[in-house]
């Protein structure tokens, strides 16, 4: 059973190939020519290179293969050209999904976001009904992921196909060789460069138990439907005094108003702008924090028997693995 994985030389993406080599599937991973491939050192897979904006590239890489795990996305929250991250998340995918349909591949596991997903009027953790649409979307990020996540749900019912979305929550953990906005968090917390924060909330996750989610959902998902696949949901304030605790340090922090942040992202932007450097707050990002990004993943727990471990052994395994890897000493 041969499986092809977009993205696996990514944090996730890496994840869920280890996952199923350890399954018993037979990888074989999607990276462009000139990218980082230190999460794919010693791991018995076929590298086909090739890029989601390269529709030729796409079917070979689909060709001969049984199964499709796209996990591959442009996830920042600046950049300076917004359609390459439509041309990736949206058109890519689409290509992508097609090209699978076409190739007759079996089953699809495609990885959304909770991005894409609305907040409960109450308050309470979104589910995968909460209301959204596309208005309510703050950033290209999140409208590119939702608007793939449409692409996807109407190919999925045109052709058919046999493919489940899986919506990932804020995943921490090892191999975040990038790293990710999330991971950014953790190592500007240990260097120090945390001294204030904004009252805001996330849903923490272990990065390997989201993969383990990407495989219950190969083999139990229903066809057609979306599953958060979450942890625990946290403030800001809590996963800072977390990260605290694991290292040692006792520091305390200034709460600052979002109001007061958005000049300063602004500023930051138009500073990146003649830089070319992404900035260290984005407008998007303050404007995100304004919400509490709390989850559930009860959906996901009773039909897949999804579990996951708690938030500070995410948090522990991340900073583990910066320490091990040069990324803080």
């Amino acid at each position: 059973m041969k499986t092809l994985v977009t993205g696996a030389n990514g944090f996730l993406g890496s994840a869920i190939m280890r996952h199923l080599l350890e399954a018993g599937h037979e990888v074989r991973v999607l990276v462009r020519a000139q990218s980082d491939r230190r999460n794919l050192n010693n791991f018995p897979v076929e590298i086909c290179e090739g890029d989601l904006r390269d529709c030729a590239s796409i079917k070979r890489a689909v060709s001969g293969c049984d199964n499709l795990f796209h996990v591959a996305a442009d996830y920042r929250l600046w950049i300076p050209d917004p359609e390459v991250m439509y041309a990736i998340n949206v058109i890519g995918t689409q290509s992508l999904i097609l090209a699978a349909a076409e190739a007759g591949l079996k089953r699809i596991v495609y990885t959304s976001s909770v991005a894409t997903l609305g907040f409960n009027p109450d308050g309470s953790p979104s589910d995968e009904t909460s209301p959204s649409s596309l208005p309510l979307m703050t950033g290209h990020y999140k409208r590119s992921k939702f608007l793939a996540e449409q692409a996807v749900q109407q190919l999925t019912d045109q052709h058919k196909l046999s493919l489940v979305i899986v919506n990932p929550s804020t995943p921490i953990g090892p191999c975040d060789i990038k790293p990710t906005p999330t991971g950014r968090i953790v190592l500007d917390t240990l260097h120090g460069r945390m001294p204030a924060y904004l009252d805001t909330g996330l849903n923490i996750v272990h990065a390997d138990d989201v993969a383990k989610g990407h495989l219950l959902a190969f083999e139990q998902g229903k066809a057609g439907e979306r599953y958060i696949l979450g942890g625990e949901n946290m403030s800001l304030l809590q996963i800072l005094e977390m990260i605290d605790e694991i290292t040692g340090k006792k520091l305390k922090r200034i709460r600052l108003s979002h109001n007061i942040v958005l000049p300063a992202a602004w500023l930051m932007e138009k500073a990146a702008a003649f830089t070319g450097v992404e900035p260290r707050a984005t407008i998007d990002g303050v404007r995100m924090a304004k919400k509490q990004m709390f989850f559930s993943s009860a959906k996901a727990m009773r039909e897949l028997n999804y579990t996951y471990r708690p938030a500070q052994d995410a948090i522990q395994d991340a900073i583990l693995w910066f320490c091990e890897n040069g990324y803080y000493k």
